[in-house]
């Protein structure tokens, strides 16, 4: 099939789910075109099938807001035309639906588009009274809707009503790129010192301070350091939180980075606290690596972890820190969790899996055996 991907380039999860995705399909002899206003963070290079179309947006001095929206759909049109694209996936509701569905009516009806919801486009952005309209909109135009856990797909139903079947497709995970590396267990290292990581896009929703906050508490009991990966408005608080409690000298932030899994593969335990989490993928990528993780018991975040890992109340760093001790002084349980992290990434949410899930999707969307 020729396939449009249409995505935000930032390093959030619809971002990077889209790019592993058009990576995905194209190894599997599909052609990929994929659209954004800038090169996505894990777009690789000289993949074969894929090919990346930049939106261009013009900013007149009319224009207080440049409108992206329009821009892409006359980018989507454009792409169509050229490449013959068969349908289009996009990812995250606001603008790309709604964009999707002005070019299906530039061109007379004939696109057929996707769109699939990845979590605030649904539970912040579409429930906004200033894109709640469109937005319900847009998902009932879609030939076909998926939701990136069930707990989205319910909300989705919730906040807009709509009428049109959301099916739940989950995030993946490329289990060959994320694997264990044979790290040393705590006892063998010199200092015993426990690894702890957070990654996110560093904003407010996912309550980066309080994962500084639990692991100073962890600090007390246990050598301990922590890893922050990524980067966002949130980054400069989150280590002023770190100055304050006298912990900052065993928190390292380390930006954005290519290797995550490098880094991930080296950590015992993954911290999040995010105030809602519609999936998690930065947990997946952890369990992957056979990293177990205590988060907050928010959104769709039970769904990915199982009973590989552990809940706690939103907004309580000491219940997150009491549950990593827990983890982190009994290497037997420890050991538990992380085989039975890696097992569940392998067998719920292995790339194959789910790709296979959404061919299926665009196949019967195009009316394909």
């Amino acid at each position: 099939m020729r396939i449009g991907i249409v995505c935000y380039p930032t390093v959030g999860g619809s971002g990077v789910v889209a790019t592993e995705m058009a990576h995905a399909l194209a190894q599997r002899g599909h052609e990929v075109h994929l659209l954004s206003y800038d090169r996505p963070s894990r777009l690789r290079r000289g993949v074969p099938g894929l090919r990346f179309h930049q939106v261009a947006v013009t900013a007149y001095p009319l224009f207080r807001y440049p409108p992206y929206d329009l821009a892409l759909a006359t980018r989507m049109l454009e792409v169509r035309e050229e490449a013959k694209v068969d349908l289009f996936h996009v990812h995250y509701a606001i603008p790309h639906a709604v964009s999707a569905f002005l070019a299906r009516s530039m061109c007379g009806g004939c696109l057929k588009f996707i769109t699939t919801l990845h979590g605030t486009d649904i539970t912040v952005v579409g429930s906004d009274r200033a894109y709640m309209r469109p937005t319900r909109f847009a998902l009932e135009q879609s030939d076909a809707v998926t939701a990136v856990s069930k707990y989205l797909a319910d909300e989705t139903h919730l906040v807009f009503g709509v009428r049109k079947p959301v099916e739940v497709v989950p995030n993946f995970v490329d289990i060959e790129r994320f694997k264990p590396t044979g790290r040393k267990p705590w006892r063998q290292r010199p200092d015993q010192e426990r690894i702890l990581v957070h990654a996110s896009n560093f904003r407010p929703v996912k309550r980066v301070a309080d994962v500084v906050r639990a692991f100073a508490a962890i600090l007390r009991e246990v050598p301990a350091r922590l890893l922050l990966i990524g980067d966002g408005p949130d980054r400069e608080h989150a280590l002023a939180v770190a100055a304050d409690l006298g912990c900052q000298h065993k928190v390292e932030h380390f930006g954005m980075q290519d290797q995550l899994e490098a880094i991930l593969a080296q950590a015992d335990l993954f911290l999040s606290a995010s105030e809602t989490e519609s999936f998690g993928l930065s947990m997946l990528e952890a369990m992957s690596c056979g990293v177990p993780c205590v988060s907050t018991a928010v959104g769709g975040v039970a769904e990915v972890l199982g009973d590989t890992g552990k809940l706690v109340p939103f907004a309580d760093p000491a219940a997150m820190a009491r549950e990593a001790l827990l983890i982190l002084n009994d290497d037997s349980k420890h050991e538990r969790l992380s085989n039975m992290a890696r097992q569940r990434a392998v067998d719920h949410f292995a790339t194959d899996r789910i790709v296979a899930q959404y061919e299926k999707i665009y196949a019967r969307v195009l009316g394909e055996p």
